[in-house]
């Protein structure tokens, strides 16, 4: 298996010192960040997308080895609540194409107060574009349903593992596609948390796993997000 850590976004101006050079210009932060981990999560796509040539000057300014994970817009998942989105989807997959071989997965992340609906999600897999690597969080505690799960594997689409500050244990992880794909959203992982999360990634059968780190102002997710596969190839 391979993995691939990462954080939620990159460009903060908060991370110059504990993680960018104190004089790295904003527009080089892509460049430094994609040379010391090999993925990022893109946040602002669900409130805007860039155009497709913003996406393509990313494309040219990362390593041969370098993925985008992209979360999909508001139109589809909060506004349109996956129903008769296929304009919204189109849209999404033609700009983010311009990211050519560095695109991963795409995250659809549903509100809260979306319930689950087995036929809904069913019809939404069912019309999304071949090739599309698709991954769900679900926040609505009735998706915690093995019907989901089975729809889910039908389509090879994965089970976010979102691991919260609110939650009393580690969040259970439910392999449905190849890859998997891990938000680790608590504010601090020390090094026994990062070793355990590693030992249960390692033993998922994906060929591939995504982790991401939450943004925060001390610059502790991109040194989590290292030492993670540190411990991993420890393993």
């Amino acid at each position: 298996m391979k993995l691939l850590p990462g954080t939620s976004g990159f460009s903060y101006r908060e991370w110059k010192g504990p993680f960018y050079p104190e004089k790295l210009p904003a527009k080089q932060m892509l460049g430094y960040y994609s040379s010391q981990l090999p993925t990022v999560e893109v946040n602002n796509t669900f409130y805007r997308m860039p155009k497709p040539e913003v996406m393509a000057r990313w494309a040219e300014e990362v390593p041969d080895h370098f993925v985008f994970v992209v979360k999909a817009s508001q139109r589809i998942t909060h506004r349109a609540k996956l129903v008769d989105a296929e304009e919204a989807v189109g849209y999404l997959w033609t700009t983010v194409g311009s990211l050519g071989p560095h695109l991963g997965p795409i995250l659809f992340q549903l509100p809260p107060w979306f319930r689950k609906d087995l036929e809904v999600l069913r019809d939404f897999l069912a019309g999304l574009p071949d090739g599309l690597r698709a991954v769900f969080e679900f926040r609505h505690e009735t998706w915690a349903d093995p019907a989901v799960h089975t729809v889910l594997a039908d389509h090879g689409a994965a089970l976010c593992v979102a691991d919260t500050e609110a939650a009393e244990a580690p969040a259970a992880i439910e392999p449905t596609a190849p890859f998997g794909y891990l938000r680790l959203r608590r504010p601090d992982y020390d090094t026994a948390a990062l070793a355990s999360w590693a030992e249960r990634i390692a033993a998922q059968p994906w060929d591939q796993a995504f982790a991401f780190f939450k943004h925060e102002d001390q610059g502790a997710a991109p040194r989590m997000a290292l030492a993670l596969a540190e411990q991993f190839a420890a393993g």
